[in-house]
């Protein structure tokens, strides 16, 4: 699925009509959304399970859509990141049930290892458990700019921020991150 580029005005003019019941234009602004919905659940979540949590999230943006009201501080991207960014909590919370298969797991099947996978397992493994340690509010900038590719300004008010102190937790962040990362990953940074 290719993503539609879309710029504020356009996607202003797609909520509009989708308030009107324009099925249409909803889906061009799912289109555009979807990725970054997607990438930003199946960080949060396994890989299952944000499929169902992403489409459950546009079910929800549909429903609330009648409710939505444009702001300039605002955007329609960071209202809806705000109800995926509910909805992955809510998910956490009542199915805590899920059991990760450890990434040492071996294979005793010769043919299935792939050099390339095995390093993007212990690269996302490595990422993931650093930016576990990062404080919450600094995890969120850097899932929501760099995971969601979101603008500044969406993810700013995703997070009910200004878009300076987002920038300023951005740059923070990436210190932080940049110190619990092993030293084969800083040249990279």
């Amino acid at each position: 699925m290719a993503s539609e580029k879309l710029d504020p005005g356009s996607i202003s003019a797609l909520v509009k009509s989708a308030q009107d019941g324009d099925t249409e234009a909803f889906g061009r602004l799912y289109d555009h959304f979807f990725p970054q919905v997607y990438r930003y659940a199946a960080l949060r979540v396994p890989a299952a399970v944000a499929e169902d949590l992403t489409a459950e999230i546009f079910v929800k943006v549909w429903e609330k859509l009648a409710g939505y009201e444009e702001r300039t501080n605002v955007p329609f991207g960071a209202w809806l990141f705000r109800i995926a960014r509910n909805m992955v909590v809510d998910a956490y919370r009542t199915a805590r049930t899920w059991e990760e298969i450890p990434d040492d797991l071996s294979d005793p099947d010769e043919w299935n290892r792939a050099d390339d996978r095995v390093r993007r397992v212990l690269l996302l493994k490595t990422v993931r458990k650093a930016l576990s340690e990062l404080p919450r509010r600094y995890r969120e900038v850097l899932e929501l700019t760099y995971i969601a590719d979101l603008p500044h300004a969406e993810a700013a008010g995703a997070l009910k921020i200004s878009e300076g102190s987002l920038r300023i937790r951005k740059f923070r962040a990436l210190k932080k991150l940049e110190a619990i990362l092993p030293p084969e990953f800083k040249e990279n940074m």
